[in-house]
């Protein structure tokens, strides 16, 4: 499946449908008169966040979103039926931004939210509505309120606990498939991963989800390399990795360089990145003696660093602490084993008359 981060769509709601003229004319009635019904009310558009979808690709293909009309009004005052909702489903973490992008008009960030971008024009009213004492044959009626049009963009941030940041080549796809369920490609060169990657993290009766988005190079939020566009899908997370390559991300890059390049376009990108915790890593320890990777953490630790862990993507070695310090910025979770214990101590301290199932 393609990835698509960013689509503009066009609107509009549907129009109300007319109300009627028309006059009762029945042999052997007496007193007919005008019995024009009023019109329906016309299509609200409705947006939906649902689950199961992590991209705006289908609206490469379908950019325009007419809802249906109201009804016309008919004579033996039968209102005219209203028509339905259009509904326009999007993926978890997508905001709705106006058509020059200045105002953001929803963001979702659940499955099952719901908000009508657009409503439907109110239906006209018929002849009879106006019948009175004094006008017994009104000839008059309302055409419908008309429909409400307007270009938005959708722009999507994935939604994730804790991203994956770092030079290209800095081994984060490799990092991503040793942890997840995720099968990211890996390659030998810079930019192998061009679009962001979500995988799900199972860890110590714990899950979370870790997104993985290209490598950053010095000036990228002036658009070198992919540029920083995929900086907005980390935007939601509660942590940040930085994997660092032990072996040198770069010509002339030693580690604490590669983290002050990082960091610097964090800074420049804004929206908060700056200040969201870090958890640095010395990655492809496979590849280096544990001498140099003491030395390498000392340096990043001068550089700012908290923390380092030293570990490999490749064979796993130094993952499970790195995952363990993810875990301790995450909301607090029961585990299995915490569970058995809560449904013991409520079987001792529950009311009177309950009583534990048992599959026999």
């Amino acid at each position: 499946m393609h990835f698509l981060d960013q689509a503009k769509i066009y609107v509009r709601s549907g129009a109300g449908g007319p109300g009627a003229v028309s006059f009762r004319r029945e042999k052997y009635v007496e007193y007919g008169g005008p019995d024009g019904g009023n019109g329906g009310r016309g299509g609200d558009v409705v947006l939906e966040a649902v689950a199961g979808l992590n991209t705006l690709i289908d609206f490469r293909y379908s950019q325009h979103f007419k809802a249906p009309r109201g009804g016309h009004g008919m004579g033996k005052d039968r209102t005219g039926a209203s028509a339905q909702p259009l509904v326009i489903q999007v993926p978890v973490g997508t905001q709705i931004l106006s058509e020059d992008k200045e105002d953001v008009i929803a963001d979702f960030t659940e499955v099952g939210q719901r908000i009508t971008l657009l409503e439907g024009g109110l239906g006209g009213r018929g002849n009879a509505s106006y019948k009175t004492s004094t006008n017994r044959a009104p000839r008059q009626h309302q055409p419908g309120e008309p429909a409400q049009e307007m270009w938005v963009w959708l722009r999507l941030k994935l939604l994730a606990d804790a991203g994956l940041v770092g030079l290209p080549n800095a081994g984060k796809s490799t990092f991503i498939n040793q942890v997840s369920n995720t099968r990211a490609k890996v390659g030998d060169y810079a930019f192998t991963t061009l679009v962001p990657k979500l995988g799900v993290v199972r860890h110590k009766a714990r899950e979370f989800v870790l997104a993985d988005i290209p490598g950053l190079i010095e000036g990228a939020a002036e658009g070198a390399g992919i540029g920083d566009r995929f900086l907005g899908h980390i935007e939601r997370c509660r942590v940040l990795i930085h994997l660092i390559d032990i072996s040198g991300s770069g010509p002339g890059q030693d580690p604490a360089e590669a983290l002050q390049v990082i960091e610097e376009e964090l800074a420049a990108y804004g929206a908060g990145l700056e200040d969201k915790p870090r958890l640095v890593a010395l990655n492809k320890l496979d590849l280096a003696d544990q001498e140099l990777a003491d030395a390498f953490a000392q340096e990043l630790r001068e550089a700012g660093a908290e923390k380092v862990f030293a570990l490999s993507g490749a064979t796993g070695q130094g993952v499970e602490e790195l995952l363990d310090a993810v875990l301790a910025y995450l909301p607090a979770a029961t585990s299995t084993e915490t569970k058995g214990v809560e449904r013991e101590e409520d079987a001792d301290g529950g009311e009177e008359g309950e009583t534990n199932w048992s599959p026999i």
